[in-house]
């Protein structure tokens, strides 16, 4: 995601919740116009054991529509629809292709006669689903072969360490867009780590994950769902509803945060089967809003930093209690509002695959969400280390605008959490949260030439930094920081 470079050249400006206005005038390509669609009668069952399930959500990605008593459902799509998928329902496996990725759909075959049938057969699961762990994974961004090698010799043993510690508990992936970085060919890598991680994995699309010479949104995730199934389709886990969607929306010569009229809809019909007051967990790339515009000086955010329509997501996600797992930003970072809270996952590949850490210095990684019927717990887990590590220490002097200060960074913080320190063993008292620069983030990726291969990977401003005044150099301090779950961690100065 390089952010910096690409809004530049993008030149994106005043972006509205409606239809962009500089939007016809973003590529002078002549485009193919599809043929008008026809009408297509998709006619299927979903079943289990030879039996058919009643209340089972059939998409086309336009229209929604309940299975009946007997497991049967009509589904009047058109023909440009390419597939149709199921809702998968808590309580039975995710079916999966191949290599692993979730597989929950079907290719519409329409006869001459405008008719199609499928069926799904469902397997039961063989314990209950109420208890269950997703593995949220945030920008893995795969662009050499390097970096394909990066993914299978760090991440993926770290996150087969993690999936043998979860036991026998249903497990899921949930990758958070930008799983390729523009090299589309090496798609089979990701499905390659799927396949060795051995859980269902959904992938939500990213804008690296685009089609770049294409001049349509529509067209620019062929690819990704050549391999992957729809851009955007919904599951149940235990009492959790998940919805993966696509918001990085392409528009010839770039692109923007932004949900389309279709998705809109078709999450309209999706939620519409979903009770008021139940757990609706959705997943995207771009965050709806962070900010890490207002930590670098701006107003408002860049159209490709947040959804720009996000008011009308917002509007059909009221009813709920909303988590948003989002990626992008190659940050972690908590944010709340009314019904929601949004979770910035920080990313697979760190500062793409230059070194250890994330730009605020977030530890290259992933986050492991525990549920247990509708208590939802979560933690960040740094890549190479044990799932204690939640907090880097720097000595005395280490940040040069408080040079009498430790500073201690906290990566997973959110205002649930309580960070205190302890000088030579006595306590001290909270520790002041502060805005700044990670100092390793500093070291490794400030100046013209840092990071070696992607010297546009600043140090980014961050709020989840901690600075203690620490009476000498030499001082033993040491940071202890409890989580909103009663989790304590801590850390020294090395």
């Amino acid at each position: 995601m390089d952010r910096r470079r690409f809004l530049q050249s993008a030149g994106l400006v005043g972006v509205a919740a409606a239809m962009p206005s500089w939007l016809p005038a973003a590529g002078q390509t002549p485009i193919w116009l599809p043929r008008p669609a026809s009408p297509v009668r998709v006619s299927g069952v979903v079943r289990a054991r030879g039996r058919g399930l009643a209340k089972v959500g059939v998409s086309d990605g336009r229209t929604t529509v309940e299975t009946g008593a007997d497991g049967t459902f009509t589904l009047v799509s058109t023909s440009d629809c390419a597939r149709v998928w199921v809702s998968m329902p808590a309580g039975y496996r995710i079916p999966v292709a191949a290599v692993g990725t979730a597989r929950v759909f079907s290719a519409i075959a329409a006869d001459r006669r405008g008719e199609a049938t499928v069926r799904f057969d469902l397997e039961p699961l063989p314990y209950s689903d109420a208890r269950h762990t997703v593995l949220v994974l945030g920008d893995v961004q795969v662009q050499t072969a390097d970096e394909a090698a990066y993914l299978h010799a760090q991440a993926v043993p770290d996150l087969l360490e993690t999936r043998r510690a979860i036991g026998d508990v249903e497990t899921i992936g949930i990758a958070l867009g930008d799983v390729m970085y523009d090299h589309l060919e090496l798609n089979p890598e990701w499905e390659r780590a799927v396949q060795r991680l051995g859980v269902p994995c959904f992938q939500a699309p990213g804008n690296h994950d685009h089609d770049r010479g294409e001049q349509l949104d529509e067209a620019a995730t062929r690819t990704f769902e050549h391999h992957y199934g729809p851009r955007y389709l919904s599951f149940d886990r235990g009492a959790v509803h998940y919805v993966v969607l696509d918001d990085a929306f392409w528009h010839g010569t770039g692109y923007i945060g932004y949900l389309d009229a279709g998705q809109l809809a078709w999450l309209a019909s999706d939620l519409a089967r979903i009770e008021r007051g139940r757990i609706v967990t959705v997943c995207l790339h771009i965050p709806t809003l962070g900010t890490y515009h207002l930590r670098h000086d701006k107003e408002e955010p860049d159209p490709a930093e947040a959804l720009c329509n996000r008011e009308a997501l917002y509007r059909l996600l009221e009813p709920y209690r909303v988590h948003v797992l989002s990626g992008h930003m190659h940050e972690c970072e908590h944010l709340f509002g009314g019904n929601r809270h949004e979770h910035v996952a920080g990313a697979v590949c760190g500062a793409w695959w230059s070194g250890p850490i994330c730009g605020d210095g977030t530890p290259n990684g992933y986050a492991v969400y525990e549920i247990s019927g509708e208590d939802v717990r979560w933690r960040y887990k740094a890549t190479g280390q044990p799932a204690s590590h939640q907090i880097r220490v720097h000595p005395r002097g280490a940040d040069p605008t408080v040079p009498e200060a430790v500073i201690a960074n906290v990566w997973d913080w959110d205002p649930a959490w309580k960070v205190v320190w302890y000088e030579d063993g006595e306590p001290r008292g909270l520790a002041v949260r502060r805005r700044g620069t990670d100092p390793l983030s500093a070291k490794l990726h400030e100046g013209p030439d840092l990071p070696v291969g992607r010297e546009w990977a600043d140090p980014y401003t961050t709020d989840h930094l901690f600075a203690v005044p620490a009476a000498s150099a030499t001082s033993r301090v040491t940071i202890e920081a409890t989580d909103r779950f009663g989790r304590v961690y801590t850390a020294q100065v090395p």
